[in-house]
């Protein structure tokens, strides 16, 4: 979560690399939601708000320690609207995210979500800058998503079926857009501001989105935090590993990397899901599952990051 503005030049492979680190992390996420979900009962936009929240008073602790609060609100000066964007995108793809997990199980909502945001950000782009797709980003693009298939193929059945197979790919639709859109607004506004600023300023708005569910889950019958020392734990887990820390690694591997390859390279969470299944559920990797891994990989090495000039100091 360190700011990388004193440094001249920046490697596009570094920015890759913080990247694909977060995407590992995202991947822990899903376990630690699901054993929430199981042993305590929080649903899936309780355990969002707590982890957007733990996240948010982490991190302006961390900025007040070093001493830049300045910068929280100079970024906010510096782009307003583009600011509380980020944060409402944030907020929404993991909340639909979640939601869509519950709905109709890990595999399809890896699938439509994960698959989707690639997709969605070369697209925009692309369109932006009036070009069209080389073949090697095709090539790169089509053996991501057919890695992501079979790794996901390969893990149906260990997330639960899910009742709610219509609304869950509307949910996990939305969540891919949201995703998108998080990364392609970051990625320029990135490369402006500092990455803690940019991440602290994301995740307080992304609290105010999220806030009315805990009030909702207050005023409701159903559980609003666990009581279990464990499921706490887990909670300060999700807050500061796999958003805080996490999110601080994207926007820091954003200012080097385009949006498009940032989406491709955070396909290295379904990979550590799965590795965690291995481990600490015991169950056994498919040759399908391997194979999608390895394609998965070639995908993120054969990602050619563009080189960029450093962002302003």
């Amino acid at each position: 979560m360190t700011s990388d503005t004193a440094h001249p030049t920046r490697s596009p492979r570094l920015g890759l690399l913080q990247i694909c680190a977060a995407g590992f992390l995202w991947g822990t996420g899903g376990l630690v939601v699901t054993i929430l979900h199981e042993d305590d009962g929080l649903g899936a936009m309780t355990t969002s708000a707590w982890r957007m929240l733990v996240a948010a008073v982490v991190l302006v602790a961390v900025t007040a320690l070093a001493r830049r609060l300045g910068s929280l609100v100079a970024t906010f000066r510096a782009q307003p609207v583009v600011v509380v964007a980020v944060g409402c995108c944030t907020a929404v793809y993991q909340g639909l995210y979640f939601l869509a997990v519950l709905a109709v199980g890990v595999s399809v909502a890896t699938v439509v979500s994960l698959g989707l945001a690639p997709v969605l950000a070369a697209g925009w782009e692309h369109a932006r800058a009036g070009t069209r797709p080389g073949r090697r980003e095709l090539v790169v693009l089509g053996t991501a998503l057919t890695g992501l298939v079979l790794v996901s193929a390969a893990s149906a059945g260990h997330g639960g079926p899910g009742d709610a197979p219509v609304l869950g790919l509307v949910l996990a639709t939305a969540s891919g857009a949201a995703y998108a859109a998080t990364t392609v607004l970051g990625h320029h506004l990135a490369r402006d501001v500092d990455p803690l600023a940019l991440t602290t300023c994301a995740t307080s708005v992304g609290v105010v989105v999220l806030a009315p569910f805990l009030l909702l889950a207050a005023a409701g019958s159903g559980p609003v935090v666990s009581t279990r020392p464990e499921g706490l734990l887990l909670l300060l887990y999700l807050g500061v590993f796999t958003l805080a820390l996490s999110y601080g690694l994207l926007y820091a591997g954003l200012r080097t990397t385009s949006g498009s390859a940032a989406t491709v390279a955070t396909l290295v969470e379904p990979l550590s899901a799965a590795a965690l299944a291995v481990v600490l559920l015991d169950e056994r990797l498919t040759p399908p599952a391997v194979m999608g891994g390895v394609l998965i990989l070639a995908a993120v090495v054969g990602i050619r990051p563009r080189e960029m000039p450093p962002a302003p100091t």
